[in-house]
């Protein structure tokens, strides 16, 4: 038997903050078909804050002159400064909230793009499908990674990015006022005098540096607490959409108990890592705050005895503690920053995990080869297995099965429970990667068929919305006329839906399930396919109703090629061919006649 593909691919495992992660992740936007727009929004908005930093200067330099003014008792300057500190400030606010309201603008532009990507990536060639198979199991709550992850991306990108940019230039514009306002320190040693030159900036940066490295010693766990914390939190939401999603199973099973005892277990793992979380953090403010408040002091100890000698006035006292807390500010910029640096680490790790899998999952292509013919369906060589255990060892659904069906024909696949049916079944539908082999499927022919291949499982999927998107599914409700799909609800025995059309509301919920296997015959007789999939499709009908739904698809649609996977002996009398699984990628196929019109035991 031949071998069948199979990922070898690792499981990434959580990460730490890498630069190559977060540049994969941010060149993506800048490098789109949206790059032009992209670089003059951030330029305009870089250029805006880089003004607000030049306006800062100024009025530090507005500082010297205006306190020196107060010490000199010079009442005829006093307006005019206050004048210019209005008009400087007013131009300043404009500047500052601009600045802000063009990053929100590019944010949303970026995340509508980074979104728009994903989702796309996401759903093309079944990826989502793939992802829930093979080596991919860590991929948790894509969901949060599209609706969340990605706007924390960008917007916590953004903010620092241009946080750092402002900081850089704050540093270099209040490095030069802050050297030329130190002046000059001698310290003397023994009988040596050493003459130190802008002693307060070099002070400020040894300060700072200091500061950064023990913030990183002191808060790096946070990334990782960070990390956990999403994903807690999405897996502890995630359990309660299921009950949403199960609430008449659970209901049934009065599995509330059950429920209620995992609740807790995935709420518990989410406070444990909180409280970790608070506590590191705890350690970060304590550190934080008392770095911030320490370099309050520090300038006016430093400077005092310049001031006290005469040497400098009062307004270059303030505008020297003014300077020195910019340049430190600048410095400090990353202890400052640290915790969100730890968000964005977490995020970059989920996000660039999360597009890895993708790309791996886009990757994995089946060696079935599909072919289009317009009058049969067959099956050449056809081998389905599953994926490797961890021990490396193959199993076997399938092997080298051939078959061939012409216009009209219904062929029966039976065998044992978890023989590979639907795995088959899956196969034919291009998304079970470990499969290989040659299947050829009929095209839509002379305008009839809307759809050429349908496919339905045993529970219909039901779109949110009106009855009549979930009826026209996976067509667009513009295709039929009202007229035309309540007459097919009169055929399928769904005649108490005729008027109800137009109402939206959840209808997996509303309608039982044999209600929603009636309306997936429905489809089949709107859309007019040329060959019809049917995973034990009519499991939830009785045997007259079973018989009624496959007497009408046959009467409206005689040309149409019909495949059910099923385990009701009355199958049999309504297909023409069986296929049964024998187990070990054994397989028989025989015409279905009179004599052997039952299901066998299984």
């Amino acid at each position: 038997m031949k071998k069948i593909l199979s990922t070898t691919k690792n499981n990434s495992t959580r990460q730490t903050l890498s630069f190559g992660g977060f540049w994969r992740l941010f060149r993506l936007y800048l490098k789109s078909e949206e790059k032009l727009r992209a670089w003059a929004l951030l330029g305009v908005v870089i250029g805006l804050n880089f003004a607000a930093v030049y306006l800062l200067v100024r009025i530090n330099t507005w500082y010297n002159e205006f306190y020196n003014a107060l010490q000199n008792y010079e009442e005829q300057l006093f307006w005019p400064l206050v004048g210019e500190f209005t008009a400087l400030a007013f131009i300043y606010i404009i500047i500052a909230v601009y600045a802000i309201y063009l990053r929100q603008m590019l944010q949303i532009k970026w995340r509508t793009w980074m979104t728009r990507q994903y989702v796309d990536n996401w759903l093309n060639n079944q990826v989502y499908r793939r992802m829930q198979i093979g080596a991919y199991g860590d991929t948790d709550n894509p969901d949060q990674r599209i609706s969340e992850d990605i706007n924390q991306f960008v917007s916590l990108s953004l903010a620092l990015l241009i946080g750092f940019l402002k900081q850089l230039t704050t540093l270099a514009a209040f490095g030069v006022v802050l050297w030329n306002l130190s002046g000059v320190f001698t310290v003397p040693i023994g009988q040596t005098e050493f003459v130190i030159y802008g002693y307060m900036f070099w002070f400020s940066l040894i300060y700072s540096t200091a500061g950064t490295f023990l913030a990183h010693l002191v808060g790096r766990k946070l990334i990782g607490l960070n990390y956990d914390q999403q994903r807690y939190e999405a897996d502890f939401r995630f359990g309660m959409m299921r009950l949403r999603e199960n609430s008449e199973s659970i209901a049934f099973y009065r599995g509330e108990k059950a429920e209620k005892a995992g609740f807790a277990e995935r709420f518990a793992a989410v406070i444990a890592n909180f409280w970790q979380l608070m506590r590191q953090t705890k350690l970060l403010n304590f550190y934080v705050n008392g770095y911030a408040q320490l370099a309050v002091i520090v300038p006016l100890i430093m400077a005092a005895p310049q001031y006290f000698s005469g040497a400098m006035a009062l307004g270059g006292l303030m505008q020297t503690i003014s300077a020195f807390g910019r340049v430190q500010d600048a410095l400090s910029y990353f202890v400052e920053s640290y915790d969100t640096i730890a968000q964005l680490a977490s995020v970059v790790a989920r996000l660039d995990g999360f597009t890895a899998h993708m790309n791996e999952a886009a990757e994995v292509k089946s060696a079935v080869t599909f072919s289009v013919d317009d009058e049969t369906f067959s099956v050449t060589a056809v081998t389905v297995g599953l994926p490797r255990d961890k021990n490396g060892t193959e199993k076997f659904l399938l092997g080298d099965c051939s078959l061939a069906l012409n216009s009209g024909q219904h062929l029966l696949v039976t065998g044992a429970s978890g023989s590979g049916k639907s795995t088959f079944l899956r196969t034919l539908a291009g998304i079970w990667p470990y499969a290989e082999g040659s299947v050829g499927l009929p095209a839509t022919k002379g305008g009839s068929s809307l759809i050429p291949v349908m496919f339905l499982p045993q529970k219909p999927y039901l779109p949110l919305g009106t009855l009549k998107r979930a009826l026209c599914y996976p067509l667009t409700e513009e295709t039929f006329a009202d007229d035309v799909l309540r007459a097919i609800l009169n055929e399928t025995a769904l005649p108490h839906l005729r008027e109800r059309l137009g109402d939206a509301e959840d209808w997996s919920r509303i309608l039982s399930l044999g209600e929603q296997q009636r309306l997936a015959f429905a489809r089949i007789l709107l859309a007019k396919p040329r060959c019809v999939f049917l995973d034990e499709a009519t499991s939830a009908l009785d045997e007259t109703r079973e018989k009624e739904m496959y007497e009408l698809l046959f009467a409206r649609l005689p040309q149409t090629i019909v495949v059910s996977v099923g385990h009701r002996g009355t199958l049999f009398a309504l297909h023409d061919k069986e296929l049964r699984f024998t187990g070990d990628g054994k397989w028989e196929l025989h015409p279905i006649t009179v004599a052997n019109n039952e299901a066998p035991n299984e």
